[in-house]
């Protein structure tokens, strides 16, 4: 009865991730389009920081609403959803294992499998679990990451006409090594971005509930219920905490997958194959040739992508999961 309670359980969790990661993908794509556009462009992406720096030819983007209106002149609203489809293939097995792994790792943590006691597992714990859940995930699906990256940067003309001509170039120049592409960096942001973003939405929950708690004079438990409302902010917060510490490590990851890609000369300079070392020389090249916006190029959209990304994956989470639970226990 235990095993099955655990299978049940773990289906539960990945069907729910799958769920609320594809839901969030698809709602917050043209934000993470217009953010891939600026991470790639080698060139400074704002017109004040163009004026200041010495830059050979001229920026493509330099504002998230020029970039909104270029992208929609030249590729139509379908340019938004640019890499959808291996978007989708990626966040929904990533999401899937990611809250599967975790729900599982906070199981053996706290002991025990009920709400309540993993809600109130240390935030610590939470960090460490959310980390090595990210890491899982990420393993299992960068291939999908790489192609979206692909796909959703290259621009008009089209480069790969769709994911199946991008995968077939790219393995047979690169091979099963160039599939992984800047998977060293992506790992290490990984850590600290799924640490903050889960362990920061666990700290958040308490707090909400703690504050709820504060606000009744009834201490019973429905007082302390968070709503749909009070997860959106908490899944908000932790989304936008999360990015906003690890953006720099998602750019160099951005440059390592787009090395090589001959986009049309529009958007800017290429950047040539093994162009950075390893991440460190990607690192320092970025912040030496561009200055410390180059590291932080896309972190508005990014910002507001991670926001409402991170509260529409944590909200349809919970909800999909009860449901879930609704029909099966």
């Amino acid at each position: 009865m235990e095993e099955t309670g655990q299978l049940k359980s773990a289906l539960i969790n990945a069907t729910a991730g799958a769920i609320s990661g594809g839901i969030s993908r698809a709602v917050t794509s043209p934000l993470d389009v217009i953010k891939i556009r600026f991470q790639v462009q080698l060139e400074p992406t704002s017109q004040w920081a163009s004026l200041r720096r010495d830059v050979s030819g001229n920026s493509k983007y330099t504002g998230m609403l020029q970039a909104t209106k270029d992208i929609l002149k030249e590729e139509g609203l379908k340019g938004f959803w640019r890499g959808n489809v291996p978007a989708l293939l990626m966040v929904m097995p990533y999401t899937a294992i990611q809250f599967t792994v975790l729900h599982q790792l906070k199981t053996f943590a706290s002991g025990s499998s009920k709400s309540k006691d993993l809600i109130n597992l240390s935030p610590y714990l939470s960090y460490i679990s959310g980390a090595l859940a990210g890491c899982a995930a990420t393993v299992g699906s960068y291939p999908f990451d790489l192609l979206r990256t692909i796909l959703a940067s290259q621009g008009e003309p089209k480069v790969y006409r769709n994911m199946r001509s991008a995968f077939v170039d790219i393995f047979r120049i690169r091979g099963v090594p160039g599939l992984y592409a800047g998977l060293t960096p992506t790992l290490v942001e990984i850590v600290p971005y799924a640490g903050l973003q889960f362990g920061t939405y666990d700290t958040f929950k308490r707090w909400m509930k703690a504050w709820n708690h504060l606000r009744s004079s009834n201490s019973s438990q429905g007082a302390e219920c968070i709503s749909s409302f009070q997860l959106f902010i908490c899944g908000l917060a932790a989304g936008t905490c999360a990015k906003a510490v690890c953006h720099p490590l998602d750019v160099v990851k951005k440059r390592f997958q787009i090395e090589g890609l001959h986009r049309h000369p529009r958007y800017g300079a290429r950047l040539e194959p093994r162009a950075y070392r390893n991440m460190y020389d990607g690192l320092s090249r970025i912040l030496l040739e561009e200055g410390w916006s180059g590291l932080y190029k896309g972190i508005i959209p990014s910002i507001v992508k991670a926001a409402p990304a991170g509260a529409v994956t944590f909200v349809a989470y919970e909800y999909t999961s009860d449901w879930l639970k609704s029909i099966l226990t």
